[in-house]
């Protein structure tokens, strides 16, 4: 399949902006990716991409800028590993079994719940939070380990139904259900978000359903984008991440409703 540069260069610059936002507030990727490359290609002339390649060419970018983000934001010491193995194994299988579930109920009401969680999410990063932000000490910080389980296992089981993994709900859930610091949660969101997209990433690829020549593309902007921004989470403070975030999911959670309304 012939790419034109038009194209390309688009591409890179979506894997940049994708990338940057992933690295920099812990999200996943796949909410600012998927609307991007939908939407913006066609918007500026170069072609446009149908969700199928969209999807395959998320979930590798998902992976190679969540990891690059990780490691970043592991070394800054923003990511509590015990988090990320409880709720990230526990959202891979609560997702798997979502996914073989998900043909058992209807996509609207699956759709709906997982709008209504958006929306909540949204709604507590904008609620004022008592943090300090000064550095914290990952061995100080202390969480219920079924609460954390609990909350993933929900998310990852409609996620899975849905066919959205939603990693830019962990966060808000974190900090607000959990009390962890706003950057650890953001690190330590990342850390789950490349968890579970391992799975994924695996499945795309045996199935050849990842057109490669794009996908390198957004990946080869979108790892050191994640990296460069990954490192300006410990410089910023906290409220300030909180309100970005905000920004970000309030646009999900529209862009959701619309699809529940059938716009």
């Amino acid at each position: 399949m012939m790419v034109s540069v038009g194209m390309l260069a688009a591409l890179f610059l979506i894997g940049a902006a994708g990338g940057g936002l992933s690295g920099l507030l812990g999200l996943g990727g796949a909410i600012v990716l998927v609307p991007m490359l939908l939407y913006i290609p066609p918007l500026i002339g170069v072609g446009a991409l149908d969700m199928k390649a969209v999807s395959g060419i998320t979930i590798i970018v998902v992976f190679a800028s969540s990891l690059a983000g990780l490691s970043v934001q592991n070394k800054n010491k923003l990511v509590l590993k015990k988090l990320v193995v409880i709720m990230g194994v526990t959202a891979v299988v609560a997702a798997f079994i979502g996914a073989v579930y998900s043909n058992r109920s209807s996509s609207k009401t699956l759709l709906l719940i997982f709008a209504v969680m958006s929306a909540f999410a949204a709604v507590v990063m904008v609620l004022p939070n008592k943090e300090s932000d000064e550095d914290v000490i990952l061995s100080d910080i202390k969480f219920s380990k079924p609460k954390a389980a609990l909350i993933s296992t929900i998310l990852g089981f409609i996620g899975g139904m849905v066919g959205a993994p939603g990693a830019y709900i962990f966060t808000p859930l974190m900090i607000y259900l959990l009390k962890i610091p706003t950057k650890v949660a953001i690190g330590s969101t990342l850390g789950i978000a490349f968890v579970a997209s391992i799975s994924g990433a695996i499945g795309k690829l045996i199935t050849g359903q990842v057109p490669y020549v794009m996908t390198a593309v957004v990946v080869i902007s979108s790892i050191p984008a994640a990296r460069i921004c990954a490192g300006f989470t410990k410089k910023i403070p906290a409220p300030v991440l909180r309100k970005a975030l905000a920004v970000v999911i309030t646009l999900a959670t529209v862009r959701m409703w619309m699809d529940v309304m059938g716009y």
